[in-house]
């Protein structure tokens, strides 16, 4: 018996937002995600105080996502075979909404 099949997390920065892996940790064990990658971090003028991913635009093979924290906002990739209303969904799972 193997381990079930999950997608990968790309670590290629050495920043992220804090507490972010965590959650695209659990993002890559939902059905139909194969790859995550965390992008650009920057500022933000707004401040959000609690974590925050929002699908932005489609990909070629999937999704970016801004997640955002405080006055912090970093891009995330997600090549995935999911409709956008069902990453949505799997977003919220994982943030516990």
């Amino acid at each position: 018996m193997g381990k079930p099949p999950s997608g990968r997390l790309v670590l290629n920065h050495s920043t992220h937002i804090p507490g972010l892996i965590a959650v695209l940790e659990k993002l890559t064990v939902c059905k139909g995600i194969r790859t995550v990658t965390p992008g650009v971090i920057g500022r933000a003028k707004g401040h959000c105080p609690q974590m925050k991913l929002k699908i932005s635009v489609p990909i070629r093979g999937g999704y970016k996502i801004i997640a955002r924290q405080g006055k912090t906002v970093q891009e995330v990739f997600v090549i995935a075979e999911l409709t956008r209303k069902e990453l949505e969904s799997a977003i919220a799972s994982c943030l516990g909404k």
